[in-house]
């Protein structure tokens, strides 16, 4: 007599799109070198102040490190809300599967605006702030302070309009794809590792240029 065995089944665990290693370590290399240009700029900014001490003393006061506190506070939440993002592609959520008021229930898209609306918001407010030092005249030739002022936050600014751009692509891709799958899940993965990277170089200015005046 043959005894029939009853094989268990298991239920399949969820399908979650993985980093890839050879993307994670390109954006790294990468990064690294934007890294190196950055702190190109550090090291103009401390050799200026040691050299002319007086006028940082003049015109540092000038900024108002309540605002550009706020300001910085926007830029690093919305690291948080890229994550997030990051979180929903790695499990294939384009978008979200509830109503706009269940946070929980977003998908990549929702995030990505999100997280896009506040990088924007950023970029405003430090258009109003060279606009308000303009007007108090400090301006990128007016002193070597400025210029390195300036050339630091601009170049910076620029890195954020890059990311800005680079979520609108990954957006519009992941709107015209008839599936979102690892594609645009590795795309999402690494315009986040930028976002980040953005993040954490504007702390570094924040403090440096705002906080040790």
């Amino acid at each position: 007599m043959v005894r029939m065995s009853h094989a268990t089944t298991s239920v399949p665990s969820p399908i979650h799109a993985t980093r890839p290693n050879q993307v994670a370590v390109g954006t790294i290399v990468w990064l690294s070198s934007e890294l190196m240009f950055f702190a190109g700029l550090f090291a103009m900014y401390f050799t200026l102040r040691a050299q002319v001490p007086e006028i940082w003393a003049e015109q540092a006061p000038l900024l108002s490190v309540p605002f550009a506190l706020g300001n910085t506070t926007i830029l690093v939440l919305s690291s948080f809300t890229a994550q997030a993002g990051v979180f929903a592609a790695e499990r294939y959520q384009r978008r979200r599967t509830g109503p706009l008021w269940n946070v929980k229930s977003w998908g990549m898209h929702e995030w990505f605006v999100l997280t896009f609306i506040m990088g924007s918001v950023f970029i405003a407010g430090q258009v109003y702030e060279y606009a308000v030092l303009v007007s108090e005249g400090v301006t990128i030739s007016s002193s070597p302070y400025g210029s390195v002022f300036y050339l630091t936050t601009g170049f910076h600014g620029l890195h954020v309009l890059g990311g800005l751009i680079a979520m609108l692509f990954v957006l519009g891709r992941s709107f015209a794809a008839k599936k979102f799958g690892t594609h645009e899940a590795t795309t999402t993965i690494v315009v986040s590792y930028y976002w980040h990277f953005v993040d954490v170089v504007w702390i570094a200015l924040f403090a440096v240029i705002y906080l040790v005046q």
